[in-house]
Parts: C-alpha cells; structure tokens; sequence
C-alpha cells in the first residue's frame, strides 16, 4: 500500500467514524425525546459490554497448570475493589492491567 493509499484509506475511515459519531444528533436532535427501545439500549448495552470484556479477557486463562490463574484473580480483585472504592471506571481498569502487567513481569 503506497503512502497516498494509506492516507486515503485514515481519511475514509475517519469520514466513517465522524458521520456515525454524528448521526446520532442528527437522528434525535436535542428537545426529542428519543424512543423507549433507544433508552433501554443506553441502560443495558455498558453492563452487557463489560461483561462481554470479562468474559473475553478470563477465556484464555488456565487454572489447572502454574500459575493457576492467580495473577489474573489478583488483577480482578483490584479493579473490582478499586471500581467500588473510587467508582471510576477508567481509574480501575487502568489500575488492575498495571497491576496484571507488573505480577506477569516477575514470575
């Protein structure tokens, strides 16, 4: 891919993701309400993301073999302690991968 394709390619791609960004507003402008289904999706689709993420994140893990899944058990009850500690979603992530990365560096 030549750099003119590559750039092409960032600025679509852009294009693509500014006009998704946007068409919401464009969709349900400020002042409408928006439907009953839309509302239900914004309360359940972070729960059910984060969930996924678990998932996603555990399904590799290997329990029955050294280091028996420990690291990733302590990762989790950092960033489970410190998401009900701060409630900063963000803060405990960043907290319990730092955590993760620094017990996997040292076995």
């Amino acid at each position: 891919m030549t750099s003119f394709e590559m750039v092409i390619t960032v600025a679509i791609v852009v294009a693509a993701t500014l006009f998704t960004r946007f068409s919401a507003f464009l969709i349900f402008p400020p002042g409408k309400k928006a439907p009953a289904f839309v509302q239900y999706l914004g309360k359940a689709l972070p729960a059910a993301v984060m969930g996924m993420l678990v998932v996603y994140t555990f399904k590799d893990t290997v329990v029955i073999s050294y280091p028996y899944g420990v690291p990733e058990l302590i990762a989790l009850l950092v960033t489970a302690g410190m998401h009900l500690w701060k409630r900063n979603m963000f803060m405990s992530i960043g907290a319990g991968t730092i955590v993760y990365m620094l017990i996997i560096q040292n076995i």
